[in-house]
């Protein structure tokens, strides 16, 4: 399991019964998480008196009863800076496990001794745009959704990168490939963080089983002649990481070589000293 434990600004106070008890700088939320299926181990006093909570709604969906809580905030991980907005299906426009894949990727960047030129698709708030950037890569941006590709431009001029070389696309990550490849641009790395459902700006479904492989033997296409890494992350339970490790060596190591690596991320729990589960990335990288 890779471990998010870098953070000073987000914190994993408790868990249990299906939710998390986080604090996101000053503020603590709490929120569902089908992956915490335990019961009876809340510790935390904080519980029922957390500055926003999300609650299901019967009839599906939910939302937020805001009790102290802005409608917007910004938290720091290291020299990265990202605005918080408590959103629908209880998101908060970060996902903190990833900063272990930040820390990886951002090593392999720095120490390329090159330019590196980044691919990231369903890109989302950019955490890892700015992180790439901050690491000195150029990066493409690509997401279906205009909203949050807005938020990844306000994280990286809070990041001091609003002139990073970063260009930001809105568009189905498919179709932008296609594109790509028509073009003929090239890319040193992809980092892919799909959905395990979802529907493009003109309507196009998207089912991570029945679609990634396909994405991922599209965009290697793009790959470089010395592609440096590709990134693919996954929430969807039951999709195993190494399925997708697989994925990758048929589409990429089988062409390039080099490495390849998957796991679990996870965050720690301060209440038990424990780690759940939050997700799941598959890496190929070329290892010097």
């Amino acid at each position: 399991m890779w471990i998010a434990d870098g953070w000073k600004d987000y914190e994993l106070l408790d868990a249990s019964g299906g939710e998390r008890l986080e604090r996101w700088g000053s503020y603590i939320l709490r929120r569902p998480d089908p992956q915490i299926i335990w019961q009876g181990s809340a510790k935390n006093r904080s519980w029922n008196t957390a500055d926003g909570i999300y609650k299901r709604s019967s009839k599906g969906g939910g939302g937020w009863v805001k009790n102290d809580l802005p409608e917007q905030w910004s938290i720091g991980y290291g020299n990265l800076k990202f605005v918080l907005k408590p959103m629908g299906f209880k998101h908060t426009g970060l996902f903190p496990e990833q900063a272990a894949n930040w820390d990886w990727f951002s090593g392999l960047i720095a120490r390329a001794g090159r330019p590196i030129k980044v691919l990231n698709l369903f890109a989302y708030t950019g955490g890892a745009t700015v992180a790439a950037a901050a690491a000195g890569a150029s990066v493409v941006h690509v997401d279906a959704a205009k909203g949050m590709v807005a938020q990844a431009k306000e994280n990286a001029a809070l990041s001091g990168l609003a002139d990073a070389p970063i260009r930001y696309i809105v568009d189905d990550c498919k179709k932008f490939v296609e594109r790509e490849l028509r073009r003929g641009n090239r890319y040193d790395a992809v980092i892919m963080d799909p959905p395990s459902y979802g529907r493009g700006p003109s309507g196009e479904v998207w089912k991570i089983e029945e679609c990634v492989d396909e994405l991922v033997r599209l965009t290697a296409g793009l790959l470089s002649d010395e592609p440096l890494f590709f990134l693919i992350n996954s929430y969807t339970t039951g999709l195993s990481p190494m399925a997708m490790q697989y994925i990758l060596g048929m589409k990429v190591a089988s062409r390039f070589g080099g490495k390849m690596e998957s796991g679990e991320l996870g965050l720690p729990v301060t209440s038990t000293g424990l780690c759940i589960p939050c997700g799941a990335s598959a890496r190929w990288y070329q290892a010097k």
